[in-house]
């Protein structure tokens, strides 16, 4: 064992090698963490999740969702799902999407996804309260090596999202709108978000309902 030894510094990159990691993930201490690898650096994250940051994750689930049954695009969303580049890589985001005719490539079992035999997610969803500088810093490079579609980031303290599109050569720029969720702009799911601090789930939902309806019938008059 290196400096690690058998107390890990939690809710920090850590230097480690990828046997570290997965005797730390296998600890009994460690299983209702979340356990990322990247660049031969560990982080476990063992910190309370707050009423804010589980709204939050219960709102962007919700309105996605919606706007996907509403437009008939099909998804399977997962939630903690651990995707796996063995001896590479390892990430657990919030909320992930596998959307449209890549929806029925979603893993299935009750192993970690195994990113060498599984296409990643379209799209990764982190919920940001006291980790924001590392989400949009950090795990940004991770999930663009992982090259998924898009990267979301929930900052909960100003209830806003910062949205990524990755582009090729390990590279992200900032978008308003999806790109995988066609017609989807951020602007309106930062507005749930705001709502959902003074509403109760059903007020937000009704608002949402009424918005990405207005959305369809728009699309609708002018083709």
């Amino acid at each position: 064992m290196n400096m690690i030894g058998t107390q890990l510094p939690t809710d920090k990159w850590v230097i480690a090698t990828w046997d570290e990691f997965i005797q730390m993930t296998e600890n009994p201490a460690y299983q209702k963490a979340k356990c990322y690898y990247h660049n031969e650096y560990i982080r476990i994250e063992t910190m309370p999740i707050g009423p804010n940051h589980s709204r939050d994750n219960a709102t962007i689930l919700f309105a996605i969702n919606l706007f996907c049954t509403i437009k008939g695009l099909a998804f399977n969303s997962l939630d903690n799902c651990s995707y796996r580049m063995v001896g590479i890589r390892e990430c657990q985001p919030d909320i992930s999407y596998y959307i449209g005719e890549r929806a029925n490539l979603a893993p299935k079992g009750t192993a970690i996804t195994n990113l060498d035999s599984t296409p990643p997610p379209d799209l990764v969803i982190e919920i940001a309260d006291s980790t924001l500088a590392d989400d949009i810093g950090q795990k940004r490079l991770l999930y663009e090596e992982i090259q998924v579609a898009e990267y979301w980031v929930v900052d909960v303290q100003k209830a806003e999202i910062i949205a990524f599109a990755i582009i090729d050569n390990n590279g992200s720029q900032r978008i308003k709108e999806s790109l995988v969720l066609s017609g989807l702009n951020i602007a309106i799911l930062e507005s749930a978000l705001s709502r959902s601090r003074t509403e109760d789930q059903a007020q937000v939902g009704s608002w949402l309902l009424q918005r990405f309806s207005e959305l369809t019938k728009h699309k609708e008059i002018n083709n």
